[in-house]
């Protein structure tokens, strides 16, 4: 166990303990009895009993009783993370399969060849696993999946992914994403169905990619209405691939919105990426955003995985970041969120399913700091409410005690070194951080070290 406090102490392995001088987040704390400081952290003491925070108080509260205790020293306690957008059962194939160029195309073209030559249920099951390693050592609490399910790979892969869920349970909260071009619920009836059918069999989240460079039209439409019927008639939510490109004519997220207005949809809907809405002039713009804050859809950027991939082209130097107006989607009232995106495979070559690393990474890309929106929850609280997890994404009375425990004491100190020495508490106690290793990989990727 790292000791954080830089002293010879360990974690008490308590049932009842004082986390001392813990700084915890205004916008991440629920059932806060006093004010927090002008930076919005509030410095406390956490009473945690038989796995769950019993009380938040002042330091040294009068009448605070005499427990074993562990003294941050001033040190942020994050919840642990939620991560509302990953594609684990694409993570780490990178090695079998690198993307030749870094464009989108090829990496459509890698993962598909790479689909088709090995994801087996052993394949798929052991790199899923060893993702939610790393998710788990690094401090997130849940995690939502889009999972290829065009084809034989549906019956493969969710089957896998609900075994999964299953061992996991307890760790970290999962729930899947069927994706697949929208066009199938037009091109293919049968197979559309069969695959709502899973969805619906697994509690899952019935999804799709959209368009990525030509204009929406009456087919576009038609699949859209099969989608959004399907979804209404098994109770599931959506959560869409949306206009991940550059291209003028990328404009599905505003329709999206549209049929949402129009069916009065009940459940909660996500839209992933919607790059090219930073590129549409002002006026387009700020009505597209309107209709999305309206009918109260969810965004999530992607902001490393974006950045990557987006405007690249050969020895020519990028000219923008590739992530959505998410400054201008919270100020129109519309939920925000970041998130992990790929890992190590064609669509992006680096990650490791690390919350922190991609808040590090979207304050810089994104421009978070300088601001009064209280960005921390774009990778906690908003996306714990999108996901339907009560007791996630927060720290309050009666929570759990599941906490990410650093030796930074402001978001610039937070922010500026990975927190390699974190602490990951669950139900209040410290778990093994120690990241799996690459080489556990080797046998299931040919043994290279790409």
């Amino acid at each position: 166990m790292p000791d954080v406090t830089g002293s010879d102490r360990q974690f008490p392995r308590a049932r009842v303990c004082v986390l001392r001088n813990a700084r915890i987040a205004a916008c991440l704390a629920e059932g806060l009895a006093f004010e927090p400081e002008p930076d919005a952290f509030a410095l406390c003491d956490l009473t945690i009993d038989n796995g769950r925070i019993a009380a938040i108080d002042r330091p040294g509260a009068e009448g605070a009783p005499d427990l074993p205790a562990f003294d941050l020293d001033g040190g942020i306690a994050l919840p642990r993370l939620v991560d509302v957008h990953t594609h684990i059962d694409k993570g780490h194939i990178w090695p079998r399969r690198p993307n030749p160029d870094g464009t989108f195309i090829s990496a459509l073209n890698h993962v598909a060849a790479d689909r088709e030559a090995h994801w087996t249920a052993h394949d798929v099951r052991t790199r899923m696993e060893f993702s939610l390693r790393c998710a788990f050592a690094h401090g997130t609490g849940a995690l939502r999946t889009h999972i290829d399910s065009l084809g034989k790979q549906a019956a493969i892969s969710w089957p896998v992914f609900d075994e999964v869920r299953h061992n996991w349970k307890g760790r970290i909260a999962l729930q899947g994403v069927a994706i697949y071009p929208i066009d199938l619920a037009v091109d293919d009836e049968p197979q559309f169905a069969a695959l709502v059918d899973i969805v619906a069999r697994y509690c899952g989240v019935l999804g799709g990619v959209t368009y990525l460079g030509r204009p929406p039209g009456e087919k576009f439409d038609l699949a859209l209405d099969r989608i959004f019927l399907a979804a209404e008639r098994h109770g599931l939510d959506l959560d869409f691939h949306v206009d991940e490109s550059a291209s003028p004519d990328a404009r599905t997220l505003g329709r999206i919105a549209e049929f949402a207005l129009r069916r009065r949809f009940p459940g909660r809907i996500v839209a992933g990426h919607c790059c090219s809405l930073a590129l549409a002039d002002g006026a387009e713009r700020d009505a597209t955003i309107g209709k999305v804050a309206e009918a109260g859809i969810a965004v999530v950027s992607l902001p490393m995985c974006n950045m990557y991939l987006q405007d690249r082209g050969d020895r020519t130097t990028p000219r923008w970041r590739g992530v959505a107006p998410l400054h201008e989607l919270e100020a129109a009232g519309a939920a925000t969120m970041v998130a992990s995106d790929n890992t190590r495979d064609p669509f992006y070559a680096y990650g490791d399913l690390d919350l922190i690393e991609v808040f590090r990474e979207a304050t810089r890309i994104l421009h978070f700091d300088h601001s009064q929106t209280p960005w921390l929850r774009a990778v906690a609280a908003t996306p714990a409410a999108v996901m339907g997890l009560a007791g996630h994404g927060t720290v309050g009375p009666g929570r759990p005690a599941d906490l990410v425990l650093t030796r930074a004491r402001s978001l610039n100190e937070l922010l500026s070194r990975p927190q390699s020495d974190r602490v990951v508490l669950v139900a209040g106690q410290p778990i093994d951080t120690t990241l799996p290793d690459y080489r556990e990989l080797d046998a299931l990727l040919g043994g290279s070290a790409v």
